[in-house]
């Protein structure tokens, strides 16, 4: 899988949890290992010749669902007689339930709907021994404390919790004093993690020209690939369309979407078909993709932990990546307590003037062109169509053409 070093968290978590049964407290930031540190103890545990669910791993969101159920079959892919199942809204329960028919020594859930699958003795959880709780603390954010409680009263006393935040709330603590009995603490040097690699930047804007100055942003940096935040749906929704309408490929992802149109929009996202994904924090859980080159904060969070989630989707695995920050003089402040209390560096942003777009524009541009290998793939009858209706151009005249045509995509 292109793993040759582990990270922080997989170097403290891993042997812990194979050589020890332990209650564990993993403290990290998104994108730094998380599921192979508790996937991978727990694929060696199972016991494949027990036919019932040992392994529950809960996580807030569908696309963290989506996206841990991949890695542990990647991860268990020459394991035979291991099987598994992810359960979540937005998809057919009668086909989930089909899928829960048959042994599964894993189930991976979003908590609602896995209540609603206990509701119809679909699952049983009395043999689990083994309990996953991913981005704990954004579970607790999304109000599912109480379906945490009801599930958890299904599961076995003696079973061992593993619980991965990336903060510490004290509702986090509650559910650590109530249901994990000594559990080992590790706390990896989450700041420098999460920010060797990102630059930092802001641009100070007037509220009312901040689409304008994204868009010279967006024309600057044009093979720009990246995630652009808002703090509603609506603003998602209404940014992506501005976007789409002045010519770039983006689109968004919220919670109003269904879980067809959501995954249709990752898998876009994914094989480079859109260049921009336009998200509310809740709807970017899960999304694991390694080279974007930008994040962007079209409305900076109001919890730090928000920004450094945000952050943490650029500059993965070895790359470097930029989150920039669009504030207006009144965030100014807000801006510069994030710098203190996260002990990053914020540095400004010098927006390109119309002529340095342009000029980069064309430069790359040319470049594609000139990267084009001709092997005569163009068959003869449209390339001899093509130069009876343009040879009565003269050279000058078709590059200028070629060049304006390009240059008419920039937004005015």
């Amino acid at each position: 899988m292109g793993f040759e070093n582990p990270t922080e968290i997989q170097k403290a978590v891993i042997p812990q949890l194979i050589e020890n049964d332990i209650n564990l407290i993993g403290l990290a930031q998104t994108g730094t290992g998380k599921t192979a540190a508790f996937g991978l103890p727990l694929i060696e545990k199972i016991d494949f010749d027990e036919r019932s669910v040992q392994g529950l791993v809960l996580a807030p969101t569908r696309e963290l669902c989506q996206q841990i159920a991949e890695q542990l079959q990647q991860f268990s892919k020459f394991e035979k007689g291991l099987n598994m199942t992810a359960v979540y809204g937005g998809a057919a329960i009668q086909q989930q339930m089909r899928s829960l028919k048959r042994p599964n020594q894993i189930i991976i859930a979003t908590p609602g709907r896995l209540i609603d699958l206990i509701k119809r003795k679909a699952v049983r959880l009395d043999k689990v021994k083994y309990l996953v709780l991913d981005e704990a603390d954004e579970m607790l954010n999304m109000g599912f404390q109480e379906e945490i409680d009801h599930i958890l009263s299904y599961t076995p006393e003696e079973k061992l919790t593993w619980l991965f935040s990336a903060t510490m709330p004290p509702e986090i603590k509650k559910i650590v004093r109530k249901y994990m009995k000594k559990p080992v603490e590790v706390k990896v040097n989450r700041g420098k993690e999460m920010n060797k690699d990102i630059d930092h930047q802001f641009l100070i804007v007037n509220n009312s020209k901040k689409y304008d100055v994204l868009i010279r942003v967006l024309e600057a940096n044009h093979d720009i690939r990246g995630v652009i935040f808002c703090r509603t749906r609506l603003d998602t929704q209404r940014l992506a369309e501005k976007l789409v309408k002045d010519g770039l490929k983006a689109d968004s992802i919220h919670g109003d979407l269904s879980q067809s149109q959501r995954t249709r929009v990752m898998e876009r996202f994914k094989n480079g078909s859109l260049q921009l994904l336009v998200a509310t924090d809740v709807a970017a859980r899960g999304i694991d993709v390694n080279d974007l080159s930008h994040v962007i904060h079209y409305t900076i969070p109001e919890d730090n932990s928000y920004y450094t989630h945000r952050s943490g989707r650029t500059a993965r695995a070895g790359k470097k990546g930029i989150s920039l920050a669009l504030v207006s003089n009144r965030d100014k402040g807000r801006l510069f307590r994030m710098e203190k209390q996260l002990g990053i560096r914020f540095s400004k942003m010098a927006l390109p003037s119309r002529e340095e777009i342009m000029q980069g524009h064309i430069e790359a541009f040319c470049n594609r062109i000139l990267d084009i290998e001709y092997k005569g793939f163009l068959e003869k009858k449209y390339e001899t169509q093509g130069i009876i209706m343009l040879e009565h151009l003269s050279k000058q005249e078709l590059i200028a053409k070629v060049l304006m045509m390009e240059i008419g995509k920039l937004k005015k």
